[in-house]
């Protein structure tokens, strides 16, 4: 856990810098989505790691939410940024801060 809490820490400092590029330039803040469902041991685990974040989550066994459990019924936690796929079992934030400094480079590039 201590690996954890280590590393979301470094997550929301690195966070906090694209967020404050992202909304100085009047660009929609990325949007992570936490698919999930209860009870999800990895899925508890996930969101203690996505705590520094805000992200949504969506619990793929409610009714309006069949196709996503027909996708991922047995993938869970799965996650996507901005709407495309990610990654899935676990967190893996290397790639996550990877696609965040992605995202922060085409904003900067863009203004």
């Amino acid at each position: 856990m201590l690996w954890f809490q280590g590393n979301s820490l470094q997550i929301a400092k690195f966070s906090f810098g694209l967020l404050r590029n992202l909304s100085a330039s009047n660009t929609a803040l990325p949007v992570l989505t936490l698919f999930t469902k209860d009870p999800c041991p990895l899925c508890d685990e996930a969101k203690e790691v996505l705590k520094p974040y805000e992200h949504r989550e969506v619990d793929i066994t409610l009714p309006e939410n069949s196709t996503w459990y027909e996708r991922y019924k047995f993938d869970i936690p799965v996650f996507h940024l901005n709407g495309q796929f990610l990654m899935m079992h676990r967190v893996n934030t290397s790639k996550l801060e990877k696609q965040l400094l992605k995202l922060e480079q085409q904003v900067l590039e863009t203004n």
